[in-house]
C-alpha cells in the first residue's frame, strides 16, 4: 500500500519545518515517514529537518523549485511527485510522507494529484484578522493550524476573534490553535495525522476528517480532536 501523502503549506514563518520536525518525533516510533521540502532557490527547510535530526537523512528530500512556491505544488508538481517515487522506491515501508510547501501566500494550495490531504500553517503574528482573509488554505485544508498563540499578547492578537472567524469560513473542518516550540496543540495535531493514516483509504467524499469534533474556547485550546 502507498505511503498517505500530506502535505504541509502557509506563509514563510508561519512554523510549517517546526510542525513537520514535532510530528515525526511524535510519531517516528509508530509510522514510517519521510519529508519532502520545497525551497525557491537552497534547501534550507531539508537542512533544519537533518539538524534536528528527526530522520534519517536520507528519508529526507529537499527540492529547489527556483520559482513560486505554489507552482510546484499546484500547477506543475512533477519534481515532487518524482521525489515522492523515489523515496517509495527506496523505502517501500513508508507509510506517511509529508510534502511541505514553500513559503507563500494565502492563495496557495495543494492539488489533489500530489497530496492525499493538507495541514495549513498560520501564525498570530499578521493579527487576528488572517483568518477572515480566507484563501483556499485556510478555508478548504482538512486542517487548519493556527500556530504561535503564545505571542498573542504581544501582538495584540485576540485569539476568541480568529477561532470565531476560522470556524466562520472552516464550517466545522478543525482547527487546532497551537504552539510548536512549546508543544501546545500538538497533541491534537499529531492524532488527527496518525488518524489520517489509520484511514488511507481516505476520500474528501467519505472521510468525515474536516468535521471531526467542536472547538474549545482557544485560550485553553482549540482543537478539531479530542
Amino acid at each position: 500500500m502507498r505511503p498517505l501523502k500530506i502535505g504541509i503549506g502557509g506563509p514563510v514563518g508561519s512554523g510549517k519545518t517546526a510542525l513537520v520536525a514535532e510530528l515525526c518525533r511524535r510519531l517516528g516510533a509508530e509510522l514510517e515517514i519521510a519529508a519532502v521540502t520545497n525551497d525557491i532557490f537552497t534547501r534550507e527547510d531539508a537542512q533544519f529537518l537533518l539538524r534536528a535530526g528527526v530522520l534519517p537523512d536520507d528519508r529526507v528530500v529537499g527540492v529547489e523549485t527556483g520559482g513560486c512556491p505554489h507552482t510546484a505544488i499546484r500547477d506543475d508538481v512533477s519534481m515532487n511527485r518524482r521525489a515522492i517515487e523515489e523515496l517509495e522506491r527506496l523505502f517501500p515501508e513508508l507509510d506517511l510522507v509529508f510534502v511541505e510547501s514553500g513559503g507563500d501566500n494565502l492563495a496557495a494550495s495543494f492539488s489533489p494529484d500530489l497530496v492525499d490531504a493538507s495541514i495549513y500553517v498560520i501564525d498570530v503574528a499578521g493579527g487576528d484578522k488572517v483568518p477572515r482573509k480566507g484563501g483556499p488554505g485556510v478555508t478548504r485544508s482538512e486542517l487548519l493550524v493556527i500556530n504561535k498563540i503564545d505571542l498573542a499578547p504581544l501582538v495584540g492578537a485576540d485569539l476568541s476573534v480568529m477561532d470565531r472567524d476560522a470556524a466562520e469560513l472552516r464550517r466545522g473542518a478543525p482547527v487546532v490553535f497551537a504552539s510548536v516550540t512549546l508543544g501546545e496543540g500538538m497533541d491534537e495535531v499529531a492524532a488527527w495525522v496518525g488518524r489520517a493514516v489509520r484511514e488511507r483509504a481516505w476520500t474528501p467524499a467519505t472521510s468525515d476528517l474536516r468535521g471531526d469534533g467542536a472547538h474549545e474556547h482557544p485560550h485553553r485550546r482549540a482543537a478539531g480532536t479530542h
